[in-house]
């Protein structure tokens, strides 16, 4: 009898620890919640990204008034009449004119110009906002997806203790075996389960949180995800670098404000020209003829010194301070791309050094293990502890292929190559 059970512990340990995680967990094709379903979906049904998009068509909407004449002034009025109600006087009259403003030329041409960067800046913030919150969808999915195989492993790793339980028990009835052994088994089964609990609330956490940024129901069930292994190649820094100055919203966005702001510099300029008003009137006189009016008026910049000069340093001080934040972003973006790149080669070299070399390796010792405990070559804890070290090896690949899919989730949003 217990001859037979070794030989199927043996068995059940060859054929999982030389199966890859990833394969031990495969679900059918039409049970599985596909990354390009997900990111449709959330795009559809987000409401931040529908905010940003209604916020940019807004912006848009402004161009035009920027760049619009002030409204003409309609006036009516009765002049000259005189206090005892008489209207024979000879400048008595019914009044009726129109007056339009008209700013020094180029100003209102600055200002739409302005106001066309600004819309544009905030078109390619909702582009920035998309890109940002898929990068973040994406990190939400491959975490889900990653417990998903996780639970997977623990609970295969935790057929295994049970089998090895059954061993040690049946040693021990035999004569053969110690009630540590027993006991030994029965802690690691128990402290697998409280693993196994703890993974499994946190999957459900993480899937309301899916289920939240696809605008669904906390409670909506998820399929199987996928998690692609982390083998594609990451471009070079300098190469992401460009891409990103080239591509990434939020950079062409500051682009956007800085000239904005040179538009409002050179309008600040102007605004010690003066602007004109022009006035046409109509009056019409009872018992003489009617008269016609023409009115040409400018203002005068009395009041410069403290009113359109210190304005014109304020826009010039925004526009200094609009590169300065367009410089910031770059070298922001460069770092944040040079970490990324180092996290997802890292993630990637490393599930490739478990997969090719660390769990065969810890797969054998296990084996080994157990051939030498049949024959009393070595103790039931040494057993234990490399059957739990394949568990957290085959854990810690799995993590590092979701590491690998958010590191590139991020480089991709960060160099506009995303979805």
């Amino acid at each position: 009898m217990v001859s037979i059970r070794y030989l199927s512990l043996a068995m059940l340990l060859v054929a999982t620890s030389g199966v890859p995680s990833e394969a031990r967990s495969q679900t059918p094709a039409s049970d599985t919640l596909r990354l390009a379903d997900v990111v449709a979906e959330f795009k559809q049904a987000n409401p931040m990204l529908t905010a940003a998009r209604f916020a940019a068509e807004a912006s848009a909407a402004r161009v035009s008034q920027a760049g619009a004449l002030p409204d003409p002034m309609l006036l009516l009025g009765l002049m000259n009449r005189p206090l005892d109600g008489g209207a024979d006087q000879m400048m008595t009259m019914n009044w009726v004119g129109v007056s339009q403003t008209l700013p020094w030329p180029g100003k209102l041409g600055f200002s739409e110009r302005r106001a066309e960067h600004l819309a544009r800046a905030s078109d390619l913030d909702a582009d920035e906002m998309e890109a940002a919150l898929i990068a973040g969808l994406k990190s939400v999915y491959f975490q889900v997806a990653f417990m998903d195989r996780a639970q997977d492993i623990m609970q295969a790793t935790r057929d295994l203790l049970r089998d090895f339980l059954e061993v040690t028990s049946a040693q021990y009835a035999v004569g053969t075996g110690l009630q540590q052994d027993i006991l030994q088994a029965q802690v690691a089964i128990a402290r697998m389960t409280a693993d196994i609990t703890v993974v499994q609330q946190n999957r459900i956490a993480m899937a309301a949180r899916l289920n939240a940024l696809l605008g669904r129901p906390a409670t909506v069930p998820l399929g199987a995800l996928e998690l692609p292994a982390p083998d594609d190649p990451v471009p070079e820094v300098e190469s992401l670098m460009l891409m990103a100055a080239e591509r990434r919203p939020a950079i062409m966005a500051a682009r956007e404000r800085a000239l904005a702001a040179e538009a409002d510099y050179r309008a600040a300029r102007r605004a010690v020209y003066p602007d004109f008003n022009l006035a046409l009137g109509y009056g019409q006189r009872p018992q003489f003829d009617d008269l016609a009016t023409l009115q040409v008026g400018i203002t005068v910049p009395v009041w410069a010194g403290s009113s359109q000069l210190p304005k014109r340093r304020e826009m010039e001080a925004m526009r200094s301070m609009e590169e300065a934040r367009e410089l910031n972003l770059h070298n922001e973006t460069f770092a944040r791309l040079a970490e990324l790149r180092a996290s997802a080669v890292r993630a990637r070299d490393l599930a490739s050094l478990y997969e090719t070399s660390i769990l065969p390796q810890a797969g054998a010792a296990v084996e080994s293990s157990l051939s030498a405990y049949r024959v009393g070559g070595v103790d039931y804890m040494t057993l234990l502890t490399n059957q739990m070290t394949v568990n957290q090896f085959e854990i810690e690949s799995v993590r590092l292929a979701a590491e690998y899919q958010e590191s590139v989730a991020a480089i991709e949003a960060l160099t506009g190559a995303g979805e």
